[in-house]
């Protein structure tokens, strides 16, 4: 199956089933979020694969891939877990939020439905290696750009993001306290690398079919 779909075009049906999804999410969420909301990882994802599948670049689709396989698989274990009522951490929380329309963390599924349609896309381009650089540049960006200019956790924050990309912890109505903030910090610019980045970049980089050039 994986050779049948090396190098095939996506089909036009994803193409346009994806773009529609788009075309819903991004005015409403910048609606109810703010522009900061594409700071998360998974936002810059969701634009990175849009530009790819339509371009069928394996780079654009490989970066989106191994920056959030594994965060997506936690994100989603957290999710579930939290909906059996078993709560591992805070970062799903606001999936559980009264204030925000079931319509509105409908959309924030595609957590759990995007590594699926990227490894989809990925086995008709094959995978790029030069991704698990470049998104360790971007993502690195992203963490300083957050901690340094966005705003931190908050109990009164409404739905204005905080604490994007985790920057100060996994949970959105504080701080982590296990350590100083500079150490967390220290901790998601080498561990996010290590520990998300290089293992989804193995895992790919064996499943996949080699992208050509």
């Amino acid at each position: 199956m994986i050779e049948s779909l090396a190098q095939a075009p996506i089909p036009l049906a994803v193409k346009l089933a994806y773009s529609a999804f788009m075309a819903v999410l991004l005015p409403v969420y910048l609606r109810q979020y703010g522009p900061t909301n594409l700071l998360y990882f998974c936002d810059v994802a969701l634009l990175l694969t849009l530009a790819g599948i339509w371009t069928e670049d394996a780079l654009l689709l490989s970066v989106a891939t191994v920056g959030i396989l594994i965060a997506q698989l936690f994100w989603l274990l957290s999710f579930l877990g939290h909906l059996f009522g078993r709560r591992i951490s805070g970062m799903t929380d606001y999936m559980f939020e009264t204030r925000r329309s079931r319509f509105l963390r409908g959309l924030s599924l595609f957590h759990g439905w995007l590594p699926v349609l990227l490894l989809y896309l990925l086995l008709h381009t094959g995978y790029d290696p030069r991704a698990l650089p470049i998104w360790t540049v971007l993502a690195s960006l992203l963490v300083l750009v957050c901690y340094f200019l966005m705003p931190p956790p908050s109990p009164h924050r409404g739905l204005a993001p905080v604490n994007i990309n985790y920057v100060y912890g996994f949970d959105s109505d504080k701080p982590q306290s296990w350590m100083p903030r500079q150490a967390w910090l220290a901790l998601v610019l080498l561990g996010f690398p290590l520990l998300l980045y290089l293992p989804a970049h193995l895992l790919l980089n064996w499943l996949m079919p080699a992208a050509v050039r």
